[in-house]
């Protein structure tokens, strides 16, 4: 098979078993039309299906299709037959012979023929041109330009689905969804060679198909770095929240060599907040997802690493370095490390909730879910600001919107402004006193009991979609036996390890910890993960900024 240099132009495709034909037509096409069309020529249907099954997954247009009709093994019109399942609204030609004008006549109805030329198709201006010229023409009608966006075949109900497109989006990574039933998705699972037994599908824009990728490969595969340019940092930011974004921004800007290292995607809970209306600076309100990609931009263009898809694992002090190991074994030292590894939402525990996770139930606000949401009655478990933001964004789209509070009201947890939108939005309703007993569902979320705690009364309402915003623990035990922190998981910082007067155990420098420093030197937390932290976007970006002022003045005292 011919094929001429760079995808980026629309093909026209031509296949003839016959060596000499196949040369010919492709001379004459190229002559015309190869200024500004690329021509693939191939000389048997099978070669040629692997083509257009490689174009499909590169993204590539595809226009016109001149086929012979007498191929052995695959003639033209059963070729055409499955070109039209992979490339539907290709304009298609039929080269046949005088004697099987009839077989020609035939395939208008069976592939929905363009049009029939009867070889030879001398001289190519009076016979082959005015045809091309005019299906050209049509194709042009409609856009098919191709979008150079990562697409997703998945199904509706599948939690890995759900999961690979909530880490795209949250990274910032256009992509494209494809429903498995649908026919764009079928085709695309064909052009990959799956049956889609195995979801998702994911086909990078370099035409690469990915099936049930892990987030790693996956962020390797669309362009996100996940390994680290050097051994060793002035500065390692563990965790990609408000707070190690704001750090990473101000180390980097201080010329501190800087990477930061993120498990999953940037941005931390705050990120996958849908509106943020109490920050300094935006009197409209910003969602989380804005905040992150500006706070990410510019940490990059102060000269900050950011990994993504890299989970750290253990955190080592030999001397005056600090090592920070991954889950894959290697590790980086550092002359200082900055600990904003945040929160993790704590797990709904009622029976099948666990099982419907990610087909129904999610964690968050899973923003990437809320179109689905429309017309739907949808619950939200939670009072606190994350699940007030969640149910004013989905109330929007959505028939009607149920929050369920533990307490007797919203207002022990949730900010006052955030309360008054709850009561003024007419499809958002609060049920106090109320928890999930149960899910309910074989392959998707069914339908939920609730219990009202205060009367024992239990209630089996329907439900498709439940977003759980119940509180969060520190993601910290890969820090036992190095860093000290509270009952909960909480790092101890400044103050409260010397509450009783004394430095902590094992601390050997002649000054008391930094506010923000742990009781290994040079180890600073910012943000959620701090014991006794405010828990709000500007107190974390804040402390970031403060551990790296703080790091600072470390670095230059040892």
């Amino acid at each position: 098979m011919d094929q001429a240099a760079g995808p980026a132009r629309t093909v026209i495709l031509t296949v003839d078993d016959d060596p000499g034909v196949s040369r010919a037509v492709a001379r004459d096409l190229r002559r015309r039309y190869g200024a500004s069309y690329r021509i693939v020529r191939a000389e048997s249907g099978e070669s040629a299906l692997a083509a257009l099954r490689e174009l499909k997954l590169r993204g590539g247009p595809v226009a016109v299709i001149v086929a012979d009709y007498r191929m052995p093994n695959m003639n033209g019109i059963e070729f055409l037959e499955q070109a039209l399942d992979i490339y539907p609204d290709t304009r298609r030609v039929l080269l046949t012979a005088y004697a099987d004008t009839d077989a020609a006549i035939d395939a208008i109805n069976v592939v929905d023929l363009d049009h029939y030329l009867l070889k030879p198709w001398e001289p190519p201006e009076e016979k082959l041109y005015p045809v091309i010229d005019d299906l050209l023409s049509a194709w042009r009608a409609t856009d098919h330009r191709p979008v150079p966006l990562t697409k997703v075949v998945g199904h509706r109900w599948s939690a890995r689905s759900s999961a690979v497109r909530e880490f795209l989006a949250r990274n910032q990574v256009p992509y494209r969804w494809y429903s498995s039933d649908d026919p764009e998705g079928r085709r695309l699972l064909c052009a990959a060679g799956q049956e889609g037994l195995r979801l998702p599908l994911v086909i990078t824009p370099d035409g690469t198909a990915l099936i049930e990728p892990e987030d790693r490969e996956l962020a390797t595969r669309v362009g996100l770095a996940t390994t680290p340019a050097t051994d060793v940092y002035d500065l390692v930011i563990i965790g990609g929240g408000p707070a190690g974004l704001g750090a990473a921004v101000y180390g980097a800007s201080e010329g501190l060599r800087t990477v930061l290292v993120e498990r999953s995607a940037t941005g931390g809970q705050a990120g996958q907040s849908s509106r943020i209306e109490n920050y300094l600076g935006f009197p409209d309100g910003v969602s989380g997802a804005q905040l992150t990609d500006r706070a990410r931009r510019q940490a990059a263009k102060f000269g900050a690493e950011i990994l993504t898809a890299c989970e750290v694992t253990g955190l080592e002090i030999n001397g005056a370095s600090r090592v920070v190991r991954f889950s894959d074994g290697s590790a980086v030292a550092a002359h200082s490390v900055i600990l904003a590894t945040g929160v993790s939402y704590r797990q709904l525990d009622a029976p099948q909730v666990a099982e419907l996770t990610g087909c129904g139930v999610f964690y968050g606000s899973a923003l990437t879910e809320a179109a689905a949401c429309q017309g739907h009655d949808v619950y939200i478990v939670g009072g606190a600001n994350s699940a007030g933001q969640a149910a004013i964004y989905l109330a929007r789209s959505a028939k009607s919107v149920t929050v369920l509070v533990r307490k007797p009201s919203l207002s022990t947890s949730m900010s006052h402004y955030l309360i008054q939108q709850v009561d003024e939005t007419p499809t958002i309703s609060v049920r106090t006193n109320t928890v999930v007993d149960a899910a309910h569902g074989s392959r998707q979320l069914e339908r939920l009991t609730l219990r009202d705690i205060a009367t024992g009364h239990t209630e089996l309402v329907d439900a498709q979609w439940l977003f759980v915003f119940i509180g969060a623990a520190p993601l910290t035990d890969w820090l036992e036996g190095t860093v000290l922190r509270d009952s909960r998981g909480f790092i101890l910082t400044g103050p409260d390890l010397t509450a009783d007067g004394r430095p902590p155990a094992g601390w050997e420098l002649d000054r008391p910890p930094y506010h923000l420093e742990t009781n290994v030197p040079g180890v600073f937390v910012a943000g959620d993960a701090r014991a006794e932290s405010a828990k709000r976007v500007a107190s974390a970006v804040g402390e970031g900024a403060m551990a790296v002022m703080l790091a600072h003045r470390y670095l230059e005292q040892s």
